[in-house]
């Protein structure tokens, strides 16, 4: 029977799935809605619910696919989002997320406690409640069942260990704790003491795309099928982007703006926190012997503001509004937007009343595209020039918001790849059991 390839991507707002053929053709997808619980600080989600999301997206996108064994498994996601263990590999609360507000005194703490910079030096992360750090100080001091914890795992760590794997810590994920040392490769002590946990709370460090282990009984469809962390998934969405050679820009739009860059492994960390502090985040990545900078904007909800202030709601609305900017005259000025990308939401008050909503929208893509440029050049402030810029998102739609972004970043690949993040997974797990490439530069293509 066909070998097929499945990609999880255990994503913030939907669980992907996404099936691969061994020439690397997608043949199949299926998303469930990430079950998140809202809490007045963000969201929190039941380590057993996101489990059973995303089996069910994997089974669906199985079932939908052609008849086959699944080879591997890759298994992407969210970042600093975690599962805090018992002895009994059982969680003993909710997973708080990332964006949740929970941690902003404990970031003060860490702050506090190592330095500013000592700490972006060590990390490649600023000291914020972003960081599982923070998060987990704010369990460990707080709740009476985390006194019970002794092991924590990444989201897609855990649903990986959920379905078979070792207890492990990808590379790239373990990078957005702030409690790994960078360029060491290991896990801080004095952080780990900081927490009041044992040296072993974190799992073993691995490479993404290495086998840890194969699928039991918790997911049939899937028996027997080897399992690899594939890690975060803006660095998983190069993989399934084909944006993975030397120097390579992903582009990716969504809830938020995120340009990802690879780079050589191995900057000083003085460079390390002079990045952090211009705001350019260093980990490292899931090619073997790379980093990868990150940094992002507030773009996608500034032009959310725009698209509410004029009245546009749905992306088929919005795709008539873009194109209706194809029918401007070229050489006239668009409106200004003081209120653009600023603190507060801009409203039907700060549009100027003379113009039309395809002029003020066409202003909010020349203004995105200004956005995306200043944040490139935090990249390229570190790393140097950059290469091939590839884009994947909703970012991209129509040629106007296409021609404002180019226009501003220069050729840019516009990605025909829908779910970048799961192919990427599911070409890590490839990787694992030798159907594509190992090499760095090649790592989107099979053998």
């Amino acid at each position: 029977m066909t070998e097929l390839l499945l990609g999880l991507d255990v994503g913030t707002t939907y669980c992907k799935a996404v099936v691969l053929e061994p020439s690397g053709a997608e043949v199949s997808q299926a998303r469930s809605r990430t079950p998140w619980t809202q809490v007045a600080t963000g969201a929190e989600l039941d380590p057993e619910e996101i489990v059973r999301a995303t089996l069910a997206a994997a089974a669906e996108a199985l079932a939908n696919g052609p008849a086959g064994v699944v080879a591997a498994v890759g298994v992407a996601g969210m970042a600093e989002t975690g599962v805090l263990l018992d002895r009994h590999g059982r969680p003993v609360g909710p997973a708080i997320a990332w964006h949740d507000a929970r941690g902003a005194d404990e970031a003060a703490e860490i702050a506090a406690q190592f330095g500013a910079r000592a700490f972006a030096e060590r990390t490649g992360l600023p000291a914020s409640a972003l960081c599982s750090a923070s998060k987990l100080r704010w369990q460990l001091s707080r709740l009476p069942a985390a006194a019970r914890g002794v092991r924590w795992l990444g989201i897609p760590e855990w649903v990986a260990r959920s379905l078979g794997a070792a207890e492990v810590a990808e590379l790239s994920l373990a990078s957005r704790t702030g409690l790994f040392e960078l360029v060491a490769g290991v896990w801080w002590s004095e952080a780990l003491e900081w927490l009041g946990v044992q040296a072993d709370f974190m799992a073993e460090p691995v490479q993404a795309g290495v086998q840890i282990g194969r699928v039991g009984q918790a997911f049939a469809p899937g028996r027997g099928a080897a399992i690899a962390i594939a890690g975060h998934d803006h660095l998983a969405a190069m993989v399934g982007a084909d944006a993975d050679r030397e120097g390579d820009v992903l582009l990716s739009s969504g809830t938020a703006e995120v340009i990802v860059r690879t780079s050589p492994a191995g900057l000083p960390p003085g460079r390390i926190a002079d990045a952090v502090a211009a705001g350019v985040t260093v980990g490292r990545h899931v090619l073997p012997d790379r980093w990868a900078l990150l940094s992002g904007n507030e773009l996608c909800v500034a032009q959310a503001g725009v698209l509410k202030a004029l009245g546009v709601e749905g992306q088929t609305e919005r795709d008539a509004l873009t194109e209706s900017v194809a029918g401007l005259d070229p050489a006239e000025t668009p409106p200004r937007l003081a209120a653009f990308g600023g603190p507060r939401p801009l409203t039907r008050a700060d549009l100027p009343p003379e113009a039309t909503p395809a002029s003020v929208w066409r202003a909010a893509l020349e203004a995105g595209a200004d956005m995306s440029a200043r944040t490139l050049s935090r990249s390229n402030a570190v790393a140097g020039p950059h290469g091939r810029i590839v884009a994947t998102g909703g970012g991209g739609r129509g040629a106007a918001a296409r021609a404002a972004k180019e226009g501003r970043l220069g050729p840019i690949e516009w990605s025909s790849v829908q779910e970048a993040t799961a192919r990427g997974a599911a070409l890590l797990g490839g990787w694992s059991v030798g159907m594509a490439e190992s090499d760095a530069s090649a790592v989107g293509g099979f053998s």
